[in-house]
């Protein structure tokens, strides 16, 4: 089990990252949590550096409101009993025909070195990818309604943990809150719930 203070030192080198120049710093981490739960988001939006935290605003309220229903954990709790992470950390900015810009190949690569080191840090037990890209980096590609309920054991960088992919909880995006979205959402959920690293973290 990692110190907080050691968790603490590799936020601050995070925050500190300037490796991509088109994204927007600082950098969004989350608390100094040494459990063995690992949330993998996608990327930041314009609110998160603002406020300093990840999933701060809309999608944030929607996550958070799925955990407490679940789990029965406030944002308070769940932010710290689980470790906030993400495919990119920085905000991408925006795309001229409107929405979030989607992170370039090279910006992923460079961030999944941090996550390459909190996996080494943490050792976690349980990951739970948030949203098509961050579904990707551990499953590839493939359809949310062939992935979302299920969980599967991934290996990741020679890092062996349980994965239970959840659905991106944007406010744009329906999937979550229609059929089969809802059921599978609810299934994945379930899961969530029952895994051992999660009821570590209620004691």
């Amino acid at each position: 089990m990692p110190t907080s203070a050691a968790v603490e030192k590799h936020l601050a080198a995070l925050r500190a990252c300037e490796l991509c120049p088109r994204m927007h710093r600082p950098a969004v981490g989350g608390r100094a949590v040494t459990g063995k739960v690992l949330l993998v988001g996608q990327a930041p939006g314009d609110k998160e550096p603002v406020l300093g935290r990840p999933f701060a605003w809309t999608a944030g309220r929607t996550l958070f409101k799925w955990f407490h229903g679940a789990l029965g954990w406030s944002e308070d709790e769940t932010r710290d009993r689980i470790y906030f992470a993400a495919v990119c950390r920085c905000f991408p900015g925006k795309r001229p025909t409107g929405g979030d810009r989607v992170p370039a190949p090279d910006e992923i690569a460079n961030c999944a070195a941090w996550l390459e080191k909190e996996f080494a840090l943490l050792r976690p037990t349980l990951v739970l990818p948030v949203g098509k890209l961050a579904i990707g980096q551990f499953l590839g590609e493939r359809p949310l309604t062939e992935t979302i309920g299920q969980q599967f054991e991934i290996t990741w960088r020679g890092y062996t943990a349980d994965c239970i992919p959840l659905p991106h909880p944007s406010g744009a995006s329906p999937w979550h809150r229609m059929e089969p979205g809802l059921t599978l959402l609810n299934r994945a959920l379930t899961l969530v719930a029952k895994h051992e690293a999660i009821r570590a973290g209620k004691s």
